[in-house]
């Protein structure tokens, strides 16, 4: 399930020892699983910060417990402390915790909401932007919102046209067609504001 390094092991013991408080142990949890911005996250846990439905493994010197819900997301993780240069780092591998993209076979809207999550959401994120699935029709027609820094933004159009339908079509076999469902005059913060005296 999670394999943990022996480096990784004396690392965390180094810690537990100095903390010296009884039962304290580390708990692995996952932070968005299944998203782009899916992240692994390690802290301290004490006997009475522990929900109980926990999995336990057992390591030399103290218990690594693992979140219950994060458990599919965290399997096959492996964790390590690896020197480099006069330094070391703590690393986690977690290959499920974005989730697995949906086979060929699944619904167009899973394979479009994927795909709007892991590759085109990331990307408008640079610009506090972001797309929502409102609609795909039986035709492949997929209908999006904006919001956040593209909600009103004068690019939106171009950002439409030339990078997520492009996107979409090329990812997403049975995508004919990508509309933008958004009133962006309503837009309160645009990445780039519209020019409305045209």
């Amino acid at each position: 399930m999670i394999q943990i390094s022996d480096s990784a092991q004396t690392h965390f013991r180094k810690l537990i020892e100095r903390e010296s408080l009884p039962g304290l142990g580390v708990r692995l949890s996952a932070v968005d699983p299944g998203t782009a911005r899916a992240d692994a996250r390690l802290e301290f846990a004490e006997p009475g910060d522990l929900a109980g439905d926990e999995w336990a493994v057992d390591c030399e010197g103290f218990t690594l417990y693992v979140d219950a819900g994060s458990v599919q997301w965290l399997d096959g993780a492996e964790i390590d402390y690896v020197a480099q240069g006069a330094g070391a780092q703590l690393t986690i591998k977690a290959p499920k915790i974005k989730g697995e993209a949906p086979a060929e076979s699944a619904s167009l809207i899973e394979r479009v909401r994927w795909v709007v999550e892991n590759e085109i959401n990331p990307q408008l994120a640079q610009h506090k932007g972001r797309v929502a699935v409102e609609q795909v029709t039986a035709e492949g027609a997929v209908f999006l919102r904006f919001g956040g820094g593209c909600h009103g933004c004068g690019m939106a159009d171009v950002t439409l046209k030339q990078g997520i339908e492009k996107t979409l079509m090329a990812r997403v076999p049975g995508v004919t067609a990508v509309r933008d469902a958004t009133d962006h005059d309503t837009g309160a913060a645009p990445y780039i504001p519209r020019d409305n005296a045209a």
